[in-house]
């Protein structure tokens, strides 16, 4: 590391890759050696949108959508490490994006080479790899509003000499490094890797160049690294797929055997409730052609983060972790509800945060206090909302029985405020929020179920979803982060 900031000088770095680059991969690609990490493209309007939160069950930092979904999960361990890569085409935008992450990373980049349509679609990727301009305009914005280090990737151009002075117009911005992949973004994998013009691109400037592309060809161990990094003339490598493939080849003595590398993955993603589909996806792309072994065909019949476990032997260890989260989610359960209320004027509050990954899948404190006032024969709960002009947060205030009840914290939507509301009201009339955990209420519950809402028996009990359970019920969406 340099004073002041992550070196980008003699490293090897994992490419950021998308599906692959989340943080149980990035954990593993640090274990065996890997001096920096980045993470998957994540698009800046999903980005912009999110709501950072301190996950301390998990001792994590989530970035959550207003859909709940967690675009970006990282912790402690990786902090000095980890490169946040976006894609972006608007330079005000992508600084709303750097300095949401800011306090959580070690740098960010802007993608400049991806190729795939969901990249390149609205300017972004290899979009903007016509448009020098938009390039600079972008990253002069990033590293004046930042006060980490801003780095870019990209993909060369047809000719040396577009490729070069691409680079110095680069270098000019301020930026503390460029990694460029040595492929047209017309080409893929199976195209020669044209180490000319990153040779090229590494003389013309003085900030450090980062070599990618060399996976299928030039890497395939550990050794071969600093032969790739001789042969472009780079200060550094990036790998991809050879990372993949087996995270080890940064291991000095690698490789280690595969089904060694997929349970160190395995452990990772289960300490930290990696979605399960994103996990099965990232140990599928490690078989490769041992996808249809029996090992492989377990695997992709699997559904849940339990399922994968019990196929690599693993089902201890998963239970293991699930009784130490539960545990830590009861201690905190406990602090948050030894809060006393505030009474001010005719609104009693409390210093409430609504907190999705708390309760099971369709359950919701607002379903709840809506359930405990037609058992108490009362009016339905009304909520009043109320939006703060300087950062567009939100409050609501629940009125139950003519007394009022409130958080004293701002929500990011109207949705959370709503639930946040209601947590308050029925903690402080002592009746059951519908926590994970909480023992049963007896209370009615409802659910949507195809569009409509359908009440179920009234002698019919809430029953609480295992952590199992839950990962099952999220499995539908594929694209989806499971929250604790």
């Amino acid at each position: 590391m340099a004073s002041g900031g992550l070196s980008f000088r003699n490293i090897t770095a994992l490419a950021p890759m998308v599906r692959v680059g989340t943080l149980p991969m990035r954990l593993l690609a640090l274990d065996y050696g890997a001096d920096v990490v980045y993470c998957e493209e994540l698009i800046d309007i999903k980005m912009a949108k999110c709501q950072r939160v301190v996950n301390e069950v998990l001792d994590t930092v989530d970035f959550v959508a207003p859909d709940e979904r967690v675009m970006f999960r990282t912790c402690e361990r990786e902090k000095d490490r980890v490169v946040f890569q976006m894609g972006t085409a608007d330079p005000d935008r992508a600084l709303i994006v750097a300095k949401l992450v800011e306090q959580d990373v070690a740098a960010v980049d802007v993608n400049m080479g991806c190729p795939k349509e969901y990249s390149t679609k609205g300017g972004m990727g290899a979009a903007l790899l016509s448009d020098p301009d938009k390039i600079v305009a972008i990253l002069q914005k990033l590293v004046s509003g930042v006060s980490i280090p801003v780095t870019c990737k990209i993909r060369i151009l047809p000719s040396l000499e577009e490729t070069v002075s691409l680079v110095r117009r680069i270098e000019k911005t301020g930026v503390a490094a460029v990694a460029v992949h040595g492929r047209l973004k017309e080409e893929r994998p199976r195209h020669p890797l044209h180490l000319d013009h990153i040779q090229a691109a590494a003389r013309a400037v003085s900030i450090p160049v980062i070599a990618n592309g060399g996976s299928l060809d030039l890497v395939k161990t550990n050794s071969d690294i600093e032969a790739f990094r001789r042969a472009s003339g780079a200060s550094s490598v990036m790998l991809a797929r050879a990372a993949m493939w087996n995270a080890s080849v940064f291991m000095e003595g690698g490789p280690l055997p595969l089904e060694a590398v997929m349970e160190d993955y395995l452990k990772h993603a289960i300490r930290y409730n990696n979605h399960a589909f994103n996990t099965k996806y990232c140990l599928c792309q490690m078989l490769r052609d041992k996808v249809e072994s029996p090992l492989g065909k377990q695997l992709q019949a699997a559904q849940t983060t339990q399922e994968i476990s019990e196929a690599f032997g693993l089902q201890e260890f998963y239970q293991q972790i699930q009784d130490q989260l539960q545990v830590k989610r009861n201690s905190l359960q406990s602090c948050s509800q030894l809060e006393e209320p505030l009474v001010e004027g005719d609104v009693t509050m409390m210093a409430v945060r609504f907190e999705r990954r708390e309760y099971p899948p369709h359950i919701t404190p607002k379903m709840f206090l809506l359930e405990w006032s037609r058992k108490e024969k009362l009016e339905q709960p009304l909520y009043e909302m109320v939006q703060r002009s300087e950062d567009r947060s939100f409050q609501s205030t629940v009125t139950v029985e003519s007394k009022k009840y409130r958080s004293t914290l701002w929500e990011k939507s109207k949705k959370f405020a709503e639930q946040a509301a209601a947590v308050v009201c029925l903690r402080v009339l002592g009746v059951p929020e519908g926590r994970i955990g909480e023992e049963d209420s007896g209370l009615v519950c409802k659910r949507k179920l195809n569009g409509t809402a359908e009440e179920e028996g009234s002698k019919k009990r809430h029953v609480f979803e295992t952590q199992q359970e839950a990962d099952s019920a999220a499995s539908g969406d594929s694209t989806k982060s499971q929250k604790l």
